[in-house]
């Protein structure tokens, strides 16, 4: 098993689980990765993930406002108009 920042949690998840040291290595990988997604990057990806399930912007923005304030490291709470800034430039 390669050397790196979370060898603990991956040696964890290859006892606890069926994944493979390369499979908990790259799932590891992507969590770390969707965590560390820059709020900018994070409220346009989901306003155009919920744009497309039909939501208004009245609706995502109420959606987006929740979601996070949930991340590990939630960022200040934004207004409506602030996440549209980001939204729309």
């Amino acid at each position: 098993m390669p050397a790196g920042p979370y060898d603990d949690l991956v040696a964890h998840l290859v006892r606890s689980t069926p994944l493979s040291p390369s499979e908990a290595t790259r799932v590891v990988a992507e969590v770390v990765g969707y965590f560390g997604e820059p709020v900018p990057d994070f409220v346009r990806r989901r306003h155009a993930e919920l744009k497309r399930r039909g939501l208004t912007n009245d609706h995502i923005f109420a959606a987006l406002e929740t979601e996070m304030a949930t991340r590990r490291f939630a960022p200040p709470p934004l207004s409506a108009r602030q996440l549209r800034r980001i939204v729309y430039g």
